[in-house]
């Protein structure tokens, strides 16, 4: 059986080979936080486009000022927004503000600090260096470099920096679009009240949200039965998704017709089952050019395998560069034991304390248990082998 490192390499090699055709479209800048550039973006003029000083005091040629005590003829000042006409000759300085730009003849800035009024003079008490407290034009970015790479996720900093540089429209990537099929006899609409042996839909609205926060868009498609030709003709609306997302029917009991159906359609089985708890049966391949992954129904179990698996394959269809995920480490927060040899992924709670990262895993009877997702603020990793970890252990 897979590793969860050689299945999610495998995930990501496939959906990188095919190379998804991705609609871009233009919208203004106000909507684009959370989408991807379909472009890369460069700046229009130098950053900074003069240098600008980074302290009140004052614009002096450093030269002058080489030693100190020195004083010097004040000749005006400049606030931020404005310019100095002139020139700064010798014997001479000028007040400036944090962020105007230097007059001529003057290379740094001399913090105000550092000066002591002589009307009409202003006294220099400590020597200073060329462009110190200044930063210089063209530092930052030049003009026509690149700023932001096609691909790139904007979030609130991005935002910033394309209003910086004049963007006010911005090419995108369409977001990819992911069909859900949650599965099974038991499973009823989430507005009614159910049998005793029955459950509420939460895993189709658990992972349209899931889409959602991964930049996609989601659309459920209904519960499926366990019967075939429903589940038949649900699975072919699906398929006019970018992804499509099932849930549940993936294990190997009578009634789990996902893989079955899949299989008379024509469906390429890239794998099914990966050594992982919770998710063990997870199932992904390709149908008609479309890839799909056929998730456990419990839960837990459809939570994390949409994170592990799913989430990088929608960034990928959404215009991302594929990226394995990244894990920290941090110290029990109490001793643990788990009986499976299994990489578990569970969820768990963090927190800072004097030695740094704690996490402690939730209370988790069981992959069924949303209510440990729902007090989660992270995933807890146990590498395979790891059944008896004291507290304090990393």
């Amino acid at each position: 059986m897979l590793s969860f490192e050689q299945a999610l390499a495998i995930v990501g090699e496939k959906v990188s080979a095919a190379k998804p055709q991705r609609a871009t479209e233009t919208i203004p800048l106000e909507d684009a936080l959370g989408r991807v550039l379909a472009e890369d973006v460069a700046a229009d003029r130098d950053y900074p486009p003069f240098h600008r000083s980074t302290r009140d005091g004052f614009a002096v040629n450093s030269a002058e000022v080489g030693s100190a005590p020195v004083t010097l003829e004040r000749i005006g000042e400049i606030p931020a927004g404005q310019h100095f006409e002139g020139r700064i000759e010798k014997g001479q300085c000028l007040q400036i503000m944090t962020g105007a730009p230097l007059p001529e003849g003057a290379d740094a800035v001399v913090m105000i600090e550092h000066t002591r009024p002589l009307a009409p003079r202003i006294e220099i008490t400590r020597p200073i260096s060329p462009w110190d407290n200044v930063v210089r034009r063209g530092s930052e970015a030049s003009a026509g470099s690149k700023i932001l790479p096609r691909g790139r996720r904007l979030g609130a900093g991005e935002i910033g920096l394309l209003a910086s540089v004049g963007r006010s429209s911005i090419q995108i990537f369409v977001q990819p679009s992911v069909a859900i099929i949650p599965t099974g006899d038991e499973v009823v609409p989430i507005e009614r009240v159910p049998q005793w042996f029955q459950i509420r839909n939460s895993n189709a609205m658990m992972l349209a949200s899931q889409v959602k926060a991964a930049g996609g868009a989601a659309k459920v498609i209904g519960i499926a039965p366990d019967e075939k030709e429903e589940l038949r003709r649900m699975i072919l609306e699906g398929l006019q998704s970018d992804l499509l997302i099932l849930s549940g029917g993936v294990s190997m009991g009578k009634y789990d017709l996902v893989k079955e159906v899949l299989g008379e359609l024509g469906a390429e089985f890239i794998f099914h089952g990966v050594a992982i708890r919770p998710g063990k049966p997870l199932l992904f391949g390709r149908l008609r050019g479309n890839f799909f992954f056929g998730l456990p129904g419990n839960p837990v179990s459809s939570y994390v395998t949409f994170e592990l698996f799913a989430r990088p394959v929608l960034r990928m269809l959404g215009g991302e560069p594929f990226e394995m995920p990244v894990f920290l480490r941090a110290r029990l927060a109490k001793p643990f034991r788990q009986r499976h040899r299994l990489a578990a992924f569970m969820p768990a709670r963090v927190e800072m304390q004097a030695g740094g990262a704690t996490v402690s895993p939730g209370g988790w009877p069981g992959s069924r248990d949303l209510g440990g997702v729902g007090a989660a603020e992270c995933v807890l990793v146990l590498h395979p082998g790891q059944t008896d970890m004291a507290a304090g252990g990393l």
